[in-house]
């Protein structure tokens, strides 16, 4: 075989890592590429806010805990009737309460302890959310370079082909070969331009996907480093993720919420003890007048209403419980799935490199007997076609392997910005919960003040 036609098909090989050479410093790496997923994510965004509503919830269960300041002013003028009286002049009172909840057998500060499992339920989906975007990156990423890998072996198989089709012109033309062997050429080169075309289209749609889950259209994108796995064995892993990963922890705050949620509901049974102060203003100063009181209040008989969310609120402790045990055991299922996967794509990826090289040997053999004479046409087209496959299937073993790597890290709970390192700035889940637990006043108090620096920083985040 020429020189030219092994150059040819060594370019098609280097296709396996995408760059050949030294990657140029202007090159996306993985890293880069997961930074903007992180930083142009809107389901991120979607999902922060609804972390924030939940912040909202505490803020809201502890004011039921303090007490409350209403005012009231009525202006007005009376007449009676029955002495047929003129109508009194006008006259006005203007009244303040302040109300408050004395004793509830622990219900309001049970209610407060719910919304406070709420949040850090939310923040561990919010996790699980980022674990979903940086996945989804990945996938992209590897895409894109398994399609452009896979469109440089569809061109320089083209390239080679039209080689190969001069050659048995050339030859047809001095009569060594026949017309229909001419043909068949043609043939092959006809058919590797439509797997080029299907190739095109491929990379085209790996492309869009990319603008979606990163932000932008990819570049030149570079062969990302191999991630070392923060533990050794199966075992482990499966420990660590059952101890981290987002989305068991974000069920073990929804079940202990449900556990309080049955205990409000048992002692929505018993009465509420309330205090109240009214300050009274009338036009006529011998009229102001204050008062105090203490009341309580609670429920004889409603139709059942009570004994039935006592049950219900038990059904839905039990029904979280049963979700929490059955996520459980699917995320062990993920972990020991992903961990015995990553094992056979690295087999599959050293046993596909082993088969290119076979079958480049057995080209080359065929390609000589052909020469000779020993070998016919369809011997070397088939021959050809041979290496092309064992290319492909290289290429998708290689990138296989490195996106499985990524999946164990998400089936342990650990594909995370803070986990990767990467270079961006890390969302806060606390700071907006820190600004508003104690129910500040917007513009008036000191944490409302903080509360508007929060605000403001993350409006400066979003843009």
């Amino acid at each position: 075989m020429s020189r030219q036609l092994k150059k040819t098909l060594l370019a098609g090989v280097a296709a396996l890592g995408v760059v050949a050479g030294p990657v140029a410093s202007w090159a996306e790496t993985l890293g880069d590429a997961l930074a903007s997923a992180y930083k142009t994510s809107g389901l991120l965004e979607q999902n922060r806010a609804t972390l924030r509503a939940a912040d909202e919830g505490v803020a809201t269960a502890l004011s039921d805990m303090l007490p409350t300041l209403s005012y009231s002013y009525e202006i007005g003028k009376s007449r009676g009737y029955q002495t047929n009286d003129a109508w009194s002049d006008w006259s006005d009172t203007l009244k303040f309460v302040a109300s408050m909840d004395i004793y509830t057998f622990g219900r309001n500060k049970l209610s407060m302890d719910v919304q406070k499992e709420v949040v850090l339920a939310t923040r561990a989906s919010l996790r699980n959310v980022e674990q979903e975007v940086l996945a989804d990156a990945v996938d992209a990423y590897m895409s894109v370079r398994e399609a452009q890998a896979l469109l440089n072996l569809q061109q320089s198989a083209v390239r080679l082909n039209q080689q190969n089709l001069k050659a048995a012109q050339d030859r047809f033309d001095v009569g060594e070969i026949t017309r229909t062997e001419v043909a068949q050429y043609e043939a092959q080169l006809a058919s590797v331009r439509a797997d080029l075309a299907s190739a095109q289209g491929t990379l085209s749609a790996a492309r869009e996907t990319y603008k979606v889950a990163v932000g932008h259209y990819p570049q030149s994108l570079s062969t990302p480093p191999t991630i070392k796995l923060p533990v050794s064995s199966l075992e482990a892993a499966v420990t660590t993720a059952k101890q981290r990963h987002p989305g068991i922890i974000a069920l073990q705050h929804q079940a202990a919420a449900q556990d309080l949620a049955v205990t409000i509901a048992e002692r929505n049974m018993l009465p509420s003890v309330t205090g109240s102060v009214t300050q009274s203003y009338a036009d006529d100063l011998d009229n102001d007048t204050t008062s105090i009181g203490v009341g309580v209040s609670g429920v004889i008989y409603q139709g059942g209403a009570i004994a039935s969310a006592v049950r219900g609120a038990i059904a839905d402790r039990d029904a979280a419980r049963a979700e929490l045990l059955q996520t459980t055991r699917e995320v062990e299922q993920g972990v020991r799935t992903n961990w015995a996967m990553l094992s056979v794509y690295a087999a599959s990826e050293e046993a596909s490199n082993a088969y290119v090289q076979a079958q480049r040997v057995a080209y080359d053999g065929v390609k000589e007997e052909a020469d000779l004479g020993a070998s016919t046409t369809l011997d070397v087209l088939s021959a050809e076609q041979d290496l092309l496959d064992a290319q492909v299937a290289a290429i998708q073993a290689r990138i296989a392997r490195e996106t499985q790597a990524y999946s164990v890290l998400q089936s342990l709970g650990l594909l995370t910005v803070e986990q990767l390192k990467l270079n961006v700035p890390v969302y806060d889940p606390a700071a907006y919960y820190n600004a508003v637990k104690n129910a500040p006043t917007r513009y008036v108090s000191p944490q409302g003040e903080k509360l508007d620096r929060v605000l403001q920083g993350l409006m400066k985040q979003n843009q």
